[in-house]
């Protein structure tokens, strides 16, 4: 059974995923953010915690779709796609990092070295989003190339024990605290710490070499997910006016519903002993957003096949989708674009001239005036950039403009 040349419900998955990616990315004042916008202090799960396994769920789900075609096409050809996306995706994540490549100092627009000339601590971070996407997508895809898919899921299973095995025996003291965990001490050494995430206050890459490992499992269960859709069909094709029986696409839901549930349980289970985490990305974690996304993938299913949904809401999160990638890099740029412009607010107390930026008097002199309490201005702030976002998106998709890497 074949799918259409969109899987539609997919493209609101994803959309969904990035609209709220971004959302709760761009913050008008993050000292004043509603507590679900915000991600777990360390262990346990937001919904904002949902928001990265979900779209590695997502990018494992269209490998699924595309997986026959690079079989048919040969070993060499594969080989050749799959390292020139996740080569072009790591690089684009990485250029975003170091964008807009200038920063203000006290001398003026200077340039912005891979490691401060001032500060060897300090440099230009290697990994991130973009690049950990890369990676578990090469990393699924060689896997999901060479497996079957009842070899993947045991092997699947066996990366999850591993990694648990591997904070347990290499851990200091408490092996899942920021403090204890190994994976840093690794990022330390490959990575070198001017290269690294700071805001925990300390050196610590929450998208670190070692947690990579099971963020690639997330992009299996994704396609693996993907696979069982293809094989058992869905509805996105049906409403080109087809006389087929709804009957099969109902056992199909139920399917994944049942599969999501147990998936979601074991993952809860497991964190009774490791702990539900996203900064060290554990194997509870795993599961347990996973075991979500197939449910909330199902429920889509559900409502835009199914159903034959096609209203406001679908179309809002059907354009994200289509050019998911693409607005997400846009939406990291703005700010940044935004951070080069001044204007001059007035004079402190020292005698110098403070300047802010185009987005922040936007939320200054617009969104910190809206009624209520300060997490409603800094919400608005957040929900205008997301429909300037989705107004692009818009636009590209009117032009039938996919940009794709």
């Amino acid at each position: 059974m074949t799918l259409s040349t969109r899987f539609y419900s997919l493209d609101i998955f994803r959309g969904a995923t990035v609209a709220l990616m971004i959302l709760v990315n761009n913050a008008g004042n993050w000292a004043h953010s509603f507590a679900p916008l915000r991600h777990a202090e360390w262990h346990g799960c937001t919904p904002t915690d949902l928001v990265f396994p979900f779209f590695l769920f997502a990018v494992g789900n269209a490998l699924a779709l595309v997986m026959p075609r690079l079989q048919a096409a040969g070993e060499s050809q594969f080989w050749k796609k799959v390292l020139r996306r996740s080569l072009l995706i790591f690089l684009i994540g990485l250029g975003l990092n170091w964008f807009p490549f200038v920063a203000w100092s006290a001398d003026g627009l200077t340039l912005k070295t891979w490691v401060q000339s001032t500060d060897a601590t300090q440099g230009i971070r290697i990994l991130g989003v973009l690049q950990r996407i890369a990676i578990a997508y090469l990393g699924a895809s060689v896997l999901a190339y060479y497996m079957k898919p009842k070899v993947l899921i045991y092997t699947s299973a066996a990366l999850l024990f591993i990694y648990w095995l591997l904070c347990i025996y290499f851990g200091e003291g408490d092996p899942y605290m920021l403090t204890g965990w190994f994976g840093t001490d690794v990022d330390k050494a490959v990575l070198g710490v001017a290269h690294m995430y700071k805001g925990e206050g300390v050196p610590f890459d929450p998208e670190g070499i070692a947690s990579t490992l099971p963020a690639i499992v997330q992009v299996v269960f994704g396609f693996l997910t993907g696979e069982f859709i293809r094989q058992h069909g869905t509805v996105s094709w049906l409403w080109k006016g087809l006389p087929v029986s709804k009957e099969p696409f109902f056992k199909t839901i139920a399917g994944l519903m049942v599969g999501g549930f147990i998936v979601l349980i074991l993952g809860w289970i497991w964190s009774l002993g490791f702990p539900i985490n996203k900064k060290i990305w554990t194997s509870s974690y795993v599961l347990y957003t996973s075991g979500l996304a197939i449910l909330t993938l199902g429920s889509v299913i559900w409502y835009t096949d199914l159903q034959g949904a096609r209203n406001i809401f679908t179309r809002f999160f059907d354009v994200f989708g289509k050019n998911s990638l693409f607005i997400f890099v846009l939406s990291g740029m703005l700010p940044r674009i935004s951070g080069l412009i001044r204007i001059a607010q007035g004079v402190n107390e020292q005698g110098n001239v403070v300047y802010t930026t185009p987005l922040a008097w936007f939320y200054q002199n617009v969104c910190a005036h809206v009624p209520g309490p300060p997490e409603v201005g800094s919400f608005f702030y957040a929900l205008c950039f997301l429909l300037l976002m989705w107004s692009i998106c818009a636009i590209l998709d009117n032009k039938k403009i996919y940009i794709k890497v």
